[in-house]
């Protein structure tokens, strides 16, 4: 009988890992060249950690006891990790602080879902830079790690985590109601989303205005001739595009509705598409109010890719390419990418 392994988890052979190694080494060069210096954190950490950082949507799935009882994690992410790391080793550095990862993170996966129990992340953590400058930054690096990856039909959506809840306070949705309404909005389930705002009998050009912003995505003109609460929402992802070199505004898709699980997130969110890979390869955002959970108050932001993810679109391009270009109907299909029911339930960071 041959032994089985874990679902969610995968032997990587010898070719594929090859393939993975240059593309790695590739972006790892990316990261140097910014400035980010490559850091690794243990892979089990003390629970304490998670539950101080992010709170039930960080909690780890993986759980063992040590020699003195105490309750050890398996990482389910590294956010948190680099967090407690500026807190412990660099109490007293001058920010802002550059750290890059390629780690293995570990989740807990639904049966039948095809989710992976363990995957390779490859991320930045930019510690103690202020949006817009600092959100424009990691950016800027992302697209370059994926253009050194060789990656051509990708889109970035951008969006802001703070923007929905905005206007659910603007339209007077009581704060206790929120935590439903957004988890429908992250799942893209937009049946239960009109479910859930019918059932609060707002006034009919709130519903209809909370209705209609998650609709809402494309290039710069998204933007425009917004006025009221939502016109505030959305100067940050303004003041962001406007600091965005020409080759990174031009993969920028702007995504009203666009938002995280991930508790910790506070500001411009993110996520990464490519036609040849039917779900988000990467993601990450905005979390200025995580490090003050581990005594050092910065603002802060980063990404995670998904390796395998990465190299399994890659791949998708290289096969779908005609001789000597891009694919128009690639690009044409990249520029139309949206989070929605399909996208997974597991979260990249």
């Amino acid at each position: 009988m041959v032994d089985r392994i874990p679902s969610g988890t995968r032997d990587v052979l010898p070719d594929e890992m090859a393939e993975l190694r240059a593309m790695t080494d590739r972006i790892r060069a990316v990261f140097e060249r910014a400035g980010y210096g490559e850091v690794y954190t243990p892979a089990l950490e003390y629970e304490g950690t998670f539950t101080r950082g992010g709170g039930a949507a960080t909690r780890p799935a993986y759980r063992v006891f040590d020699e003195q009882g105490n309750v050890l994690v398996l990482r389910s992410d590294m956010t948190i990790p680099i967090a407690r790391l500026v807190a412990t080793r660099y109490a007293h550095a001058e920010p802002p602080l550059r750290f890059s990862y390629f780690a293995h993170a570990y989740r807990g996966v639904r049966p039948q879902r095809g989710q992976s129990r363990e995957f390779l992340q490859a991320g930045v953590e930019l510690i103690g830079a202020p949006a817009p400058a600092g959100t424009a930054e990691a950016l800027t690096v992302l697209c370059a790690a994926l253009d050194a990856a060789g990656l051509q039909t990708y889109r970035v959506g951008l969006g802001d985590a703070s923007l929905y809840p905005a206007l659910l306070d603007a339209v007077g949705v009581d704060a206790e109601l929120h935590e439903r309404i957004l988890t429908e909005l992250v799942r893209g389930n937009f049946v239960a989303l009109e479910r859930e705002i019918d059932e609060l009998e707002l006034p009919a050009a709130h519903a209809e205005l909370l209705l209609e912003v998650p609709t809402k995505r494309g290039g710069p003109e998204v933007l425009e001739h917004l006025s009221g609460a939502l016109g505030e929402a959305v100067v940050g992802m303004r003041d962001v595009h406007a600091l965005l070199g020409e080759e990174v505004a031009g993969r920028i898709i702007f995504d009203l509705g666009l938002v995280r699980s991930l508790g910790y997130y506070t500001g411009a969110v993110f996520q990464v598409y490519d036609p040849a890979h039917g779900v988000p390869i990467g993601s990450g955002g905005r979390y200025d109010e995580l490090l003050a959970g581990f005594g050092r108050p910065l603002p802060a932001v980063g990404f995670a890719l998904n390796v395998e993810r990465l190299h399994i679109a890659l791949t998708g391009e290289e096969r779908g390419r005609p001789e000597g270009g891009r694919s128009s109907e690639a690009v044409s299909r990249a520029g139309q990418s949206e989070r929605g029911p399909g996208a997974p339930a597991e979260e990249l960071r």
